[in-house]
């Protein structure tokens, strides 16, 4: 999903820096591919690395006091904990850390990922005719996710006992299991054949988030918000719950702020529909 360049001076600096990584870090970055982040906060373009090897160098940027915790984080902590998850994430290579003028730099080399993502935007916008063995990998590689032990925090009870009274209309169910999660498993995050992309904020989160993110996701998709559903029997039963209610609230919370306004509609029906349940 293109972003536009920040404004002048950050995109000066951004540049300066996403070259001094590639030196640092002993890559040639390739012309064209160039992806800019919100805000110009972060820059990641195709490199290559000294022996030849096609790979990414993203560029994060944060105030210097800001430059901790989970986001900042997150690509380190999942390479530590997961590797390349048999394939189906990108290997984190190298990691070059900077400070200038107050403000911090990580650079993250990762292997290049080839195939495009399944969509330009998160919000699912054509059926991608999926085959049988996509699915499987995909659930295959969650139980996986969820298998790890962490003390990574994706949601917290605080903001669920908070954000689904107020969006959804119910008391925050009660969650039955917590397990990891990717925590951002969305269209524009997902390949053919399939790779998970952006890990910064994978954490504990209720059973079958990464599900009900998925479907949320796909609402606008009939056929592939049903093939969500099938894929994932813990939509809709008990245990559930939990984690449908907390994403239907997050994005009716960014519908509130005038983001994602193409699944209103739909959210709003899936929050009468969790009212009933």
């Amino acid at each position: 999903m293109y972003s536009p360049p920040p404004d002048p001076d950050t995109e000066q600096r951004m540049r300066a820096h996403h070259a001094c990584a590639a030196k640092a870090l002993d890559v040639r970055v390739e012309p064209g591919g160039e992806f800019w982040g919100w805000a110009g906060r972060t820059l990641g373009a195709p490199a290559r690395t000294a022996t030849g090897e096609p790979a990414w160098l993203r560029l994060v940027s944060s105030p210097e006091d800001k430059a901790a915790g989970k986001l900042w984080d997150g690509a380190l902590d999942a390479q530590h904990v997961f590797g390349d998850l048999d394939g189906r994430r990108p290997a984190l290579l190298a990691v070059h850390d900077a400070v200038d003028d107050g403000t911090a730099y990580r650079a993250e080399l990762s292997v290049r990922v080839d195939q495009p993502v399944l969509s330009d935007d998160p919000v699912l916008q054509r059926d991608p005719q999926l085959p049988d063995s996509w699915w499987e990998d995909l659930t295959g590689t969650l139980e996986k996710v969820a298998a790890v032990d962490t003390d990574r925090v994706a949601v917290r009870q605080q903001y669920m006992d908070r954000a689904i009274p107020m969006f959804v209309g119910i008391p925050a169910p009660a969650v039955t299991c917590w397990a990891a999660a990717h925590a951002d498993l969305h269209w524009a995050n997902v390949t053919a054949p399939l790779r998970l992309l952006d890990w910064e904020g994978w954490g504990q989160a209720p059973e079958g988030f990464d599900a009900a993110t998925l479907y949320a996701y796909s609402l606008l998709q009939e056929d592939v918000a049903a093939r969500v559903r099938d894929a994932f029997p813990v939509l809709g039963s008990p245990a559930g719950l939990a984690a449908e209610a907390t994403v239907c609230a997050q994005l009716l919370q960014t519908v509130s702020r005038g983001d994602n306004l193409a699944l209103a509609d739909q959210l709003r029906d899936w929050s009468a529909e969790l009212r009933r349940r």
